[in-house]
């Protein structure tokens, strides 16, 4: 029978608008620090300034603080979702980890360099090039990549108002370039199963998918529930769920993984709309929201405060 265990050794119990308020302070000294997204002209107006964030527990608690049910761009976030679709959808034998790889970049998440070298295969799953294969993937397997996130997404938050915002996916096709390029890199090495702007097009609607952070924790929570849905029914072996974790650990914060590692101790994907999703398995998910971005494209006031949360309450993977 499927179990979620959420225990501290010694019975200790979390209060968690407690843990959140000294996040939110954490996040505020933070204030005026980093850049918004300006490379798309759609996010380039956000507040950066602006900050929320929400845990929702495995038992289906969920708490918040700051601007937590404001809807934001979850960007490169929405990556882990269609990962975990393919995975569910094709099981253990998937062909995905044919396509893809399970490492580090150590480049920017935008990166060509490394595709010429490794023949038209990503590092990982979540720099755009490897994100691209798992859309062509789940493109593959579903018909409508991008429905089928949007669908996860509003089932597991229990929200049917979220919705792909139509200006930033416009204005994400006009500029994206870059992601055209690699897309027609990959395919041009017999990676791609499906036609390169079918592909596009799909990726950046998933990407423009915009919901706040309780939605976010809340659709997150089937990996703290090691690959069981809201519903209870399960999405993921455990072994599944583990690897996602894994990576997003290792590769799900673009080239500053070690350092949000080092910082933060938990497996989660950010996104340059200003979105972290974190893990702590067998407990909780943490969303945090914060438009101004470092270097790496995290956000600087969103990893202060999971930093600020996990140093509070003591949990890490560690």
């Amino acid at each position: 029978m499927d179990t979620v265990v959420d225990a501290l050794p010694g019975g200790v119990e979390l209060d968690y608008p407690q843990l959140l308020g000294t996040a939110m302070a954490a996040a505020r000294r933070e204030a005026g620090r980093g850049q918004v997204a300006g490379y798309i002209p759609a996010l380039a107006a956000a507040d950066p300034e602006g900050f929320g964030m929400a845990v929702a527990t495995v038992e289906g608690e969920v708490f918040g603080v700051g601007d937590w049910e404001r809807p934001f761009s979850l960007q490169s976030i929405s990556k882990l979702f269609s990962l975990a679709l393919v995975l569910a959808a094709g099981g253990s034998g998937s062909s995905l980890w044919t396509g893809v790889g399970r490492e580090p970049s150590g480049t920017p998440f935008n990166s060509l360099v490394q595709l010429e070298t490794e023949h038209g295969v990503p590092r990982n799953p979540f720099i755009n090039a490897g994100a691209l294969v798992v859309t062509d993937r789940l493109q593959t397997l579903t018909g409508d990549a991008a429905a089928h996130v949007l669908d996860f997404l509003r089932t597991e938050a229990g929200n049917p108002a979220i919705a792909i915002d139509a200006d930033v996916a416009a204005s994400e096709a006009e500029h994206g370039h870059r992601n055209a390029a690699l897309a027609h890199f990959i395919a041009s090495h017999g990676n791609l199963e499906n036609p390169v702007d079918d592909v596009l097009r799909e990726y950046v609607a998933h990407c423009s998918i915009a919901a706040s952070c309780r939605d976010l924790a809340l659709a997150g929570r089937f990996l703290a529930r090691h690959g069981l849905r809201s519903d209870g029914t399960r999405m993921l072996e455990r072994s599944e769920a583990k690897r996602i974790n894994a990576v997003m650990l290792t590769c799900g914060t673009y080239d500053a993984a070690g350092e949000f590692a080092f910082r933060v101790g938990l497996p989660a994907k950010s996104g340059v709309g200003g979105g972290v999703l974190a893990v702590l398995p067998g407990r909780a998910a943490i969303s945090a929201w914060s438009p101004a971005l470092d270097r790496a494209g995290n956000s600087v006031a969103a990893v202060a405060a999971l930093d600020a949360f996990t140093s509070a309450s003591g949990l890490s993977v560690f």
